[in-house]
């Protein structure tokens, strides 16, 4: 998997756990409140969308439908046909992502059971508003080929919990802790991003980085990663690749959602922000009442 890469020392490299038959319960105890990264190889087993989204699927049924990437639209069928040509010497353009809720609603069917990283599903709880996301996308689906990779080291906004299920194809993962964070350079516009680009470190200009203990896996058809809020990750993609981002919030990262969210609503409405932060408290208590008595 990482093959030629001299960007990190092997005996930094900590697997990710690959789990199946794991309990509700069993995941809170050892992945969510530790606060550790998981993939569940068997969540997904009775979803419609394993076998039926591929390349051609999407091709024949939403050709026509178009998104950007740095300002150049393509169509589905166009970018498709990158993907199959796509290598790592020129890799097609990434990510290629689209709003499920959006643009393809009748697909959320076959998205299901859904998976709860948590004791409930808070960000689709009906006392919970959307506007609260503030236009983060609940369900979305990234499409890309062999040489594609994230174009930087990040950390997700507003605290949110991350799920991201392989659909079609299969995903590298390369994962740091928030403890590693001194090693990973934020940028000081942006402190959710990394200067450091870990595929092609410049070790004279981030010296610790080589430091920096990553965890890593490959994210195979039909499997699930589950990662909280506060780790860095970037990803890389070894052939085709259809994959689904879905948020995650619970009682863990709840206040921290609120936190981070609050000056993203008083840039929109100072008048109102409070009033939503204050009900968000107050639904959070709710939430925790529901969570214990259920």
């Amino acid at each position: 998997m990482l093959a030629k890469q001299t960007y990190l020392n092997t005996k930094n490299f900590k697997p990710i756990d690959k789990r199946s038959n794991l309990s509700r319960k069993e995941l809170i105890k050892e992945y969510v409140e530790p606060s550790l990264p998981v993939v569940l190889t068997d969540a997904t087993s009775k979803w419609n969308a394993i076998g039926k989204i591929t390349p051609a699927f999407m091709k024949e049924t939403y050709g026509d439908i178009s998104s950007e990437i740095n300002g150049i639209g393509y169509t589905i069928s166009e970018y498709v046909d990158l993907m199959l040509a796509s290598t790592p010497e020129n890799p097609a353009p990434y990510p290629f992502s689209f709003n499920i809720e959006r643009t393809f609603p009748e697909l959320i069917a076959d998205l299901k059971p859904e998976i709860i990283y948590g004791k409930s599903d808070r960000v689709n709880h009906p006392l919970f508003p959307r506007f609260m996301l503030m236009g983060t996308e609940i369900y979305e689906i990234f499409l890309g080929s062999n040489g594609s990779s994230f174009p930087y080291l990040h950390v997700d906004l507003l605290s949110l919990h991350t799920q991201i299920t392989q659909i079609y194809g299969s995903k590298e993962f390369f994962l740091f802790g928030p403890d590693q964070t001194p090693y990973l350079y934020p940028r000081k516009d942006n402190p959710l991003a990394s200067t450091v680009d870990i595929f092609n470190p410049d070790y004279g200009q981030h010296p610790l980085f080589r430091e920096a203990k990553l965890y890593t896996v490959t994210l195979d058809q039909g499997e699930t990663i589950l990662f909280p809020t506060g780790w860095w990750h970037s990803t890389r993609i070894p052939n085709l690749s259809i994959s689904l981002g879905r948020v995650q919030l619970n009682a863990t990262n709840w206040n921290a959602y609120l936190k981070a969210a609050y000056p993203e609503w008083k840039k929109k409405s100072a008048a109102f922000a409070p009033a939503i932060f204050v009900y968000g408290k107050l639904l959070g208590v709710l939430l925790n009442l529901q969570e214990r008595l259920s």
